[in-house]
């Protein structure tokens, strides 16, 4: 029995077929099942039968791998692929038969060799860790890593993101950078090793993003179920919607700012956008990080809100135009007079704030709570980081839109 053997394993009620990968340990037998997904599985509590030898070259796939190299072709841009850990470019590591990220630019192209031919790379890391673990301080050495590339010279930008936290850290490089060129965030809903993973479209269509004329933070993700289009969603209006699903993310109150077409490889956009060129490249990474954000839901105990007492913004998630129990208001009403500065947003997916037009929101207003228009509430959580940080009037700034987080009007676009 060798790496590469098509194997059937019986243990207790169970029974696999696969290809017998290497494994870091004598303990352990790795099997790549015929689905595409990896199995591990005790060696001592494991029947083996090999029913073919050698049906796969281990070897040969390891050094055909790592004979990959970039070349640099004077008619193509230049794009800069960030890395902040997640699962797009990730490999399966045959010595151990789990899906590994992969970081520089080479590992990019082995991972996804698609990319050959598409444009000029260069590759860095900014971090390794998983997307729930993403804080501000990486996102100020990722937006003073993507201000250094394109000082350098890089036509656009790609960051490859895991996707749960992807929309904050979108929104956050749309606030901390002007850009001239495009800045493109894309992910993997399903690693490698499995047949559906989507990490290829993505990649190849966040690219093309990064070689168009919207000089804007986008997220670019599968667009439906299918392997045909990639949406274009601007950084500060998407959210991710549902936990696995390759088309996760959509834009809030809108239509997607684009797409790309896998096939051709074409890019159209749908609406206004910044153009290429149009801003000089800045950077404004400062962030106030004592900032929270507090939901709102019933019978939810006011006092809550004291442990913010020390904090220097909350943006509340209200119900409906933006309310909270009258209960809560003398709690806000006392944050404010301490120096807390806080903006209402809504539970809801569309509309605006409005607190004119019931009593309790009148009462918010008095209390000088912030109106968040439309913004959504994460959103809204990381502009007041940055405004606090940058700004000089606080609620000026959070009523006036900066990178499209702000819509002019609040209207069905379906």
């Amino acid at each position: 029995m060798q790496p590469g053997d098509r194997v059937h394993v019986d243990r207790g009620e169970q029974s696999y077929d696969g290809v017998l990968l290497p494994s870091s340990t004598d303990d352990n037998l790795v099997i790549k099942l015929d689905s595409g997904y990896n199995v591990g599985i005790d060696r001592e509590a494991a029947d083996v039968d090999v029913q073919e030898a050698g049906v796969y070259d281990i070897e040969g796939a390891q050094a055909e791998e790592s004979a990959s190299e970039i070349s640099f072709d004077e008619d193509l841009p230049t794009i800069s692929l960030i890395s902040t850990g997640g699962t797009i470019a990730s490999t399966v590591d045959y010595r151990t038969g789990a899906v590994t990220a992969q970081f520089d630019a080479e590992d990019v192209l082995r991972a996804v060799p698609e990319l050959a031919g598409l444009a000029n790379y260069r590759g860095r890391v900014v971090a390794n860790i998983l997307s729930e673990n993403m804080t501000p301080d990486v996102w100020q050495d990722l937006a003073e890593a993507i201000h250094e590339e394109i000082q350098a010279g890089a036509d656009g930008v790609v960051v490859m993101h895991g996707t749960d936290t992807m929309q904050f850290s979108a929104s956050a490089m749309a606030f901390m950078l002007e850009t001239p060129v495009p800045i493109v965030f894309t992910g993997s809903q399903r690693s490698a090793d499995r047949p559906s993973s989507d990490n290829v479209m993505n990649a190849v269509c966040a690219v093309e993003a990064a070689k168009s004329d919207a000089a804007e933070v986008m997220i670019c993700m599968h667009a439906d179920a299918s392997d045909e289009v990639c949406a274009l969603h601007r950084g500060t209006r998407a959210r991710k919607n549902h936990t696995s699903r390759r088309d996760a993310f959509g834009t809030v109150g809108a239509e997607p700012l684009g797409e790309v077409v896998y096939e051709d490889r074409q890019v159209s956009f749908r609406r206004e956008y910044r153009e290429r060129g149009e801003a000089n490249l800045e950077l404004a990474a400062d962030l106030e990080t004592e900032v929270e954000l507090v939901k709102f839901t019933p019978g939810t105990d006011p006092a809550v809100l004291e442990a913010y007492d020390d904090k220097a913004g909350i943006v509340l998630e209200g119900t409906g135009l933006g309310h909270v129990n009258t209960d809560w208001i003398e709690y806000v009403d006392d944050l404010i007079d301490d120096g807390t500065h806080v903006v209402m947003t809504s539970q809801c997916l569309d509309g605006r704030v409005c607190d004119r037009v019931y009593d309790t929101g009148r009462d918010l207003l008095d209390a000088g709570v912030i109106e968040g228009e439309d913004m959504l509430p994460g959103t809204a959580k990381v502009k007041l980081m940055w405004a606090l940080a940058n700004a000089e009037d606080i609620e000026e700034t959070m009523g006036t839109e900066l990178a499209g987080e702000i819509q002019d009007r609040s209207v069905p676009w379906t």
